[in-house]
């Protein structure tokens, strides 16, 4: 009986093709951006992850607040060697390293650009910032302590399409700042737009050039004992930053952020966005429900002769009703199965046009089964809930006044 009521409700929609996919056209715009945004967002939330990953949990980033620009950078009451003094007596720090980051003007090729300019510190802080940043040498060699008069390129300079017009590679000349400087290596590709396209000097020709304090920083890392409680030490890291800078507790001008800590925000921002895309899928959703409401009460109408002609040969009220409720079920499944398609090929070619775009892995489309199967019991759930009034009304009806209604 099953199979009978699928035949007679696909011989229907086959009757009404065109209005069919008009009805089914809210459910697949609905669904479809649901699936694609949702796993663009999913695949920005796991390259993150990973990322974060790679660099470890053992590190604290201290950045003072309310700049322009790159964490710490442009602010009023900047960090300086006070911070990072005190930050080295707290109990579970075990190293802390201090750099400076700052735009000037690059030329190579006769084309000029701004790029961004970070230090690395001599000594053991610069092991420990390389391992903060996660820095693999691709060409050429690292700074090292006492260079001078070289730099090292993030991947990004190396590329074909970059726009000086043509790759810089170790051994080529760059002025920055209208200083000239030998690129002695180029960075392994990290993923991170910032990274990849940083210039990196070290400490004293940086300050010189850009005319910083010798006791200023932008950012300060602390890496701690693995075993130690992070949540004691950020707490005692952040009561030593109060008393330097003379600031009450909730008046901080600085931060102190752990990896989990910047996971967990990017996560909730993507969330919030999430929760945005539910809304406006949601009210595609709707749209396409009340589209299926007004076809099925449509087709109670022109089929009300239909309707008492079964009855009068023995369907019941209850076949009726499936009959309107199965139709209403599977316009919502089939617009959900189309939908949830060009979901996953929306998001998958937008995560690879991006990709070509920013040159960077980070983008990507994360899209489950479960997010799938979601989509299509939601759909379908959706569709039979619009279709059960106009069921309702199509089992009602009496039969010799439908049969003695006109199409």
């Amino acid at each position: 009986m099953n199979r009978d009521y699928i035949k007679f409700v696909i011989s229907s929609l086959r009757r009404r093709k065109l209005r069919s996919w008009l009805t089914m056209l809210g459910i697949f715009i609905g669904i479809a951006s649901v699936v694609s945004l949702i796993g663009l967002g999913e695949g920005l939330r796991e390259a993150i992850n990973s990322q974060f990953g790679a660099l470890g949990t053992d590190f604290l980033r201290i950045t003072a607040t309310g700049g322009m620009g790159p964490p710490g950078t442009g602010v009023v009451n900047p960090l300086s060697d006070k911070e990072l003094n005190e930050i080295e007596k707290v109990p579970g720090i075990k190293e802390v390293a201090g750099r400076i980051i700052e735009s000037g003007k690059l030329v190579f090729n006769r084309n000029a650009g701004f790029e961004y300019a970070a230090s690395m510190p001599d000594g053991k802080a610069r092991e420990v910032m390389e391992d903060v940043l996660n820095m693999e040498i691709e060409k050429g060699r690292m700074l090292k302590d006492g260079d001078k008069g070289v730099v090292v390129l993030g991947s990004s300079f190396a590329e074909e399409d970059t726009m000086f017009g043509k790759p810089i590679l170790p051994g080529s000349k760059i002025k920055l700042q209208d200083i000239e400087f030998k690129v002695i290596g180029i960075l392994e590709k990290s993923g991170n737009m910032m990274l990849d396209g940083m210039v990196f000097m070290n400490e004293d020709e940086m300050r010189d050039m850009f005319d910083r304090e010798k006791d200023e920083y932008d950012l300060i890392v602390a890496r701690f004992d693995q075993s130690a409680d992070v949540d004691k030490i950020t707490a005692d890291v952040e009561k030593k930053i109060r008393r330097v800078r003379g600031v009450k507790e909730g008046e901080e001008d600085f931060s102190v952020e752990t990896p989990a800590s910047i996971i967990e925000s990017v996560n909730s921002t993507l969330l919030g966005i999430q929760i945005f895309v539910y809304i406006i899928a949601g009210i595609s959703l709707l749209v396409g429900g009340i589209g299926i409401m007004n076809t099925m009460y449509t087709a109670v109408v022109e089929r009300t002769k239909e309707i008492g002609i079964m009855k009068s040969i023995g369907a019941t009220n209850s076949t009726i009703f499936s009959l309107f409720f199965i139709e209403s079920g599977f316009l919502g499944i089939v617009g959900g199965i189309i939908g949830a398609t060009l979901g996953f090929l929306a998001a998958h070619g937008l995560a690879f046009i991006g990709r070509l775009a920013l040159g960077a892995d980070i983008i990507s489309a994360y899209i489950t089964p479960q997010l799938i199967i979601g989509a299509l019991l939601f759909s379908f759930i959706l569709g039979s809930f619009f279709g059960t009034f106009p069921a309702i009304q199509a089992s009602k009806l009496n039969p010799v006044e439908a049969i003695r209604s006109t199409k």
